[in-house]
């Protein structure tokens, strides 16, 4: 949607629509507005900040996406970066690239996240090895990893929320 179909409203950070719009241009307008909230800068002080966000971000799609939000010392978001594509089912991780890019954006924490296509949030086994190895690599380089988000059309599960971390 352009810009032109919507003029800011009286109060802040309200819009009135002056065009007809469809319902592919608000979805992306709403993506357009939840990466403007993961944008550099913003501060998460908890996780559960970004989940709407997230899931505005990554449910929609038909293969899973892990991304990583990296922060600063201060848990400003430096980037938002979906890193890997999967399958409807899985998606391959390579704890050396997220290291990498960690590394590169000097990175201090990161919250972890991915989708589940099918909807369901729930964390599974494979899900829970990749954090701990994760964990485990970024911890040498004292990166902490703060949570990690899964993402479905029902909810977001937190695996700091969940005792896993």
């Amino acid at each position: 949607m352009t810009k032109s179909k919507l003029k800011a409203g009286e109060v802040a950070g309200t819009y009135q629509v002056v065009e007809p719009v469809t319902e592919a241009d608000i979805i992306n307008l709403a993506k357009g507005f939840a990466r403007r909230k993961l944008a550099r800068g913003c501060k998460i002080t908890q996780p559960s900040q970004a989940f709407e966000h997230l899931r505005l971000l990554l449910q929609d799609y038909e293969h899973e996406v892990f991304s990583v939000l990296f922060l600063d010392t201060h848990h400003r978001v430096i980037r938002f970066e979906e890193m890997f594509r999967g399958t409807i089912d899985t998606s391959s991780v390579y704890p050396r690239e997220v290291l990498k890019a960690a590394l590169t954006y000097n990175a201090a924490a990161v919250i972890l996240v991915h989708n589940h296509p099918s909807g369901d949030p729930e964390p599974s086994d494979s899900d829970r090895r990749i954090t701990q190895q994760l964990k485990e690599a970024l911890g040498l380089m004292d990166i902490r990893v703060i949570d990690h988000v899964v993402v479905g059309s029902e909810g977001c599960k937190s695996f700091a929320e969940m005792g896993y971390l």
